[in-house]
């Protein structure tokens, strides 16, 4: 019996890191247990995916991952201008995250900059824009 290797369909467990080029974190599971996902489910973008294809259990690569292949390029149409009366009495500061309601759920949005009249929100995901390092180990494959 062969190994099976990461592909469409299959059933994974991982544990990982997602890194900016600097090496700083941002996310990572090497102090838990593996996560699982099914390939193909869209539980995580598709370039990380596409990235871990043909991998087996065991192995523990560093993979870099392109903007595009990531969160996406930063899209200056995300950023949105609002008025500052949509925000009633709410404190607000560059960098706060705010979830909006959308017909589909929520979107979350970053506080960019404000003053009396209009607040600029930006709505591109935190990661756009970056070339990531993508840390993975697979720990199973079914």
């Amino acid at each position: 019996m062969s190994e099976q290797a990461v592909g469409p369909g299959k059933s994974i467990s991982l544990n990982f890191a997602i890194k900016l080029q600097d090496g700083q974190v941002v996310d990572s599971n090497f102090d838990r247990d593996p996560v699982s996902f099914t390939f193909g489910d869209g539980n995580i973008p598709e370039g990380f995916e596409q990235a871990m294809l043909g991998l087996k259990a065991g192995e523990h690569v560093e993979l870099t991952i392109a903007p595009e292949r990531g969160f996406g390029q930063h899209n200056p149409s995300n950023i949105q201008v609002m008025s500052r009366s949509d925000f009633d009495d709410m404190e607000l500061e560059p960098g706060l995250v705010i979830a909006f309601k959308e017909p589909g759920g929520e979107i979350p949005g970053v506080i960019t900059e404000f003053n009396e009249e209009r607040v600029m929100v930006d709505f591109n995901h935190p990661l756009a824009g970056k070339t990531l390092l993508f840390e993975v180990r697979i720990t199973a494959v079914d």
